[in-house]
């Protein structure tokens, strides 16, 4: 199956660039069937296809591709109707570790699409699809189906034990492993659309030194990881009056949206000279490709807020997280979001980029 209406040139491109990386497959692996480790298709799809890569940005989709988002999977055949992780849930897991049966499959579904409307609503995106790369001794096939909300209302339960519940919504079965607090789906991949045959090197050192002539010298941006959140005595949360709950503060009236980004004396020490100085603004892109003014504020900077003050807040709080009016941030909620962090890209003292990110755990999705 197939969505997305690829350029031709660029799609060979990026069966040609997989089948060479294929080629290397002894790097890695002691089997003569191909191997490729998950984060190639990501990068290499951004890079053949011009798509922004998400796949740092803890959000369902690991790439954006005009308005469609992409969650690109890697996997063998099997019986091609395997079982892949979509997500994980286990920093949300107090939202739903006392329920049972089909009271804790609905919550989990709800957390899935809460996370499927959040990276709809902070990229600007119409849909999301998931792109599979899957492999078999032949070389590499290529899947795709759409990205589905979970349908609760017809959720239907095939089984249930202690360590697994394995649900239907009509379209797709699902398998939540209870103890890894990760949501599993079954792909269903019995129409490629396209494939390409890989030949396994022999030797991949020998390729390796006859290929490569020169080494070249990769300067990245500096970035600076920012958490949403506070920690006392070794307990995340979000302050009910103050920072992202900025609004909800005492003392004189307050926009709804009145928040900031804190910049604690920790992280400023570790980032010193990132941003400009005090009340000097900067732009901000979005990751909805929307350009926001920010600068640091309060005493010694120790807060990134938004010019006018209520824009930082109607995006993150309303469009990002979906809070209603009045509804006090806490750390659950970015649990159940999965988002912890925000992460700026510096290009100059001018412009910069901002996106999510996991401080201590990998992308979930």
């Amino acid at each position: 199956m197939q969505i997305i209406n690829y350029d031709k040139n660029k799609f060979q491109d990026y069966k040609n660039n997989l089948k060479l990386i294929g080629a290397l497959s002894l790097l890695f692996s002691e089997s003569d069937d191909p191997w490729l480790d998950y984060r190639v298709p990501e990068n290499l799809f951004c890079e053949c296809f011009g798509a922004e890569n998400l796949a740092r940005s803890c959000v369902t989709a690991d790439a954006k591709l005009g308005d469609i988002g992409i969650g690109i999977k890697t996997f063998t055949e099997g019986n091609k109707k395997t079982w892949q992780k979509i997500a994980e849930f286990n920093k949300a897991r107090k939202s739903y570790s006392d329920l049972q049966g089909l009271d804790k499959i609905k919550k989990i579904a709800e957390l899935r699409n809460e996370r499927i409307e959040s990276t709809l609503s902070t990229y600007g995106l119409s849909k999301m699809i998931y792109h599979c790369v899957i492999r078999n001794k032949k070389g590499f096939h290529f899947y795709e189906e759409e990205m589905d909300k979970i349908d609760i209302p017809n959720i239907k339960v095939i089984s249930a034990s202690d360590t697994s519940l394995i649900f239907t919504d009509g379209i797709h079965e699902y398998n939540f492993n209870i103890s890894k607090s990760v949501l599993q789906k079954r792909f269903n991949t019995f129409e490629y659309f396209d494939s390409v045959s890989v030949e396994v090197a022999t030797n991949p050192f020998e390729v390796l030194r006859n290929g490569i002539g020169s080494l070249v010298t990769i300067t990245e941006n500096e970035v600076a990881i920012i958490p949403l959140y506070s920690e006392k005595n070794g307990v995340k949360l979000v302050y009910p009056k103050s920072g992202l709950n900025q609004w909800n503060a005492g003392g004189r009236v307050r926009s709804i949206d009145e928040v900031y980004i804190p910049f604690n004396k920790e992280i400023r020490d570790k980032y010193v000279g990132f941003f400009p100085d005090r009340n000097t603004s900067f732009n901000v892109l979005l990751p909805n490709g929307k350009e926001m003014s920010m600068k640091l504020c309060q005493d010694n900077g120790k807060a990134l807020m938004s010019n006018p003050n209520s824009e930082l807040g109607q995006w993150l709080l309303r469009e990002v997280l979906r809070l209603e009016e009045n509804e006090v941030l806490t750390y659950e909620k970015l649990a159940e979001i999965g988002i912890e962090s925000v992460v700026f890209e510096k290009f100059n003292n001018d412009n910069y980029k901002l996106d999510f990110r996991q401080i201590d755990e990998e992308n979930e999705d």
